[in-house]
């Protein structure tokens, strides 16, 4: 589970695009926020189930939220001011058939490290999925829910332009964003949605709240970065307990956050936390210098205000 929204420069009235995103993981599943430093592959890199023929040029670097067991990302911004998250979705195709292939972890970080516009990421994602397909777990098959396969789908931005794509298993469709969009765990591109959700999935439950009220805070104008994380710390959006943006539903729970600012003038910024956003601040990260790229100080820097506890 997981909630990702993204809000162009009409909707945020500055020259710059907001996209964030809460990742709903297994509650035992730690997650670590990464500098991937740009790099020339050699040879075939090593996914989360399969080998991937090495890039032609040099990578972009990136920062990546990622599961510890595995290769890919939750969510990231890449050097070049692409933000991309993706969520589990279902379809009439049952993932647990399919051989092991990229998962949609995979799929978010092999696109920050190739695309260097939101156009340029999709195209990564989807030539991806013709040449590799997508399978195999997405959940730690060690930890205490054991292995979970599922499709995906994605939100893909930039400073100037968004995208969805949605996937179920090689097929894929994507929809260009006008303004501003919000994704979750459902297919939502009305023809994709008509041909491939999942007849069974209890959307009306457990993922439209949570779509519903995204969309309530896109449509509030101007979006700031404040409204962002006010929305993913928020518990006002379910009918069943715990399945709220801010998630602790015991099977699935909010377990790191993004949220980022893609600017025209290239001055991108990113702010992370692990953990439940209800609980721990956003810190900023670096896209400058090396290491970490986990900002020393115990204080976070919100747009257009001062340093605060």
């Amino acid at each position: 589970m997981c909630d990702c929204l993204v809000a162009l420069p009409s909707a945020t009235g500055q020259p710059l695009a907001l996209f964030a995103k809460n990742s709903d993981r297994p509650p035992d599943e730690r997650q670590r926020i990464e500098w991937v430093p740009p790099r020339r592959d050699r040879s075939a890199v090593r996914a989360t189930h399969i080998d991937v023929e090495p890039f032609a040029m040099e990578t972009i670097g990136c920062v990546i939220s990622r599961p510890e067991w595995c290769w890919g990302a939750e969510h990231g911004i890449n050097e070049a001011g692409v933000a991309i998250g993706n969520e589990a979705i279902y379809t009439r195709s049952d993932p647990r058939s399919a051989p092991p292939a990229l998962t949609g972890l995979d799929l978010v970080r092999l696109a920050l490290e190739r695309g260097r516009s939101a156009q340029d990421a999709v195209t990564v994602i989807t030539e991806m999925l013709g040449t590799y397909g997508q399978g195999g777990t997405a959940h730690d098959p060690a930890g205490a829910n054991g292995p979970k396969a599922y499709w995906s789908s994605f939100l893909v931005a930039d400073p100037t332009e968004a995208w969805v794509v949605e996937t179920s298993g090689a097929a894929w469709s994507t929809e260009r964003v006008v303004d501003a969009r919000a994704i979750s765990n459902r297919t939502t591109i009305a023809t994709f949605d008509a041909e491939h959700r999942h007849p069974r999935q209890p959307v009306e439950r457990l993922v439209q709240p949570r779509l519903d009220a995204s969309n309530t805070v896109l449509a509030r104008r101007p979006v700031t970065f404040d409204s962002l994380a006010e929305h993913l710390r928020s518990h006002d959006s379910c009918l069943e307990p715990g399945w709220s943006v801010c998630m602790h539903a015991g099977v699935e729970a909010t377990t790191a956050s993004m949220i980022a600012e893609l600017r025209a003038d290239g001055a991108h910024r990113a702010w992370m936390l692990l953990g439940s956003p209800c609980e721990h601040d956003y810190r900023e990260v670096s896209l400058a210098s090396p290491g970490s790229r986990i900002a020393g100080s115990p204080t976070v820097t919100r747009p257009g205000a001062s340093t605060v506890a």
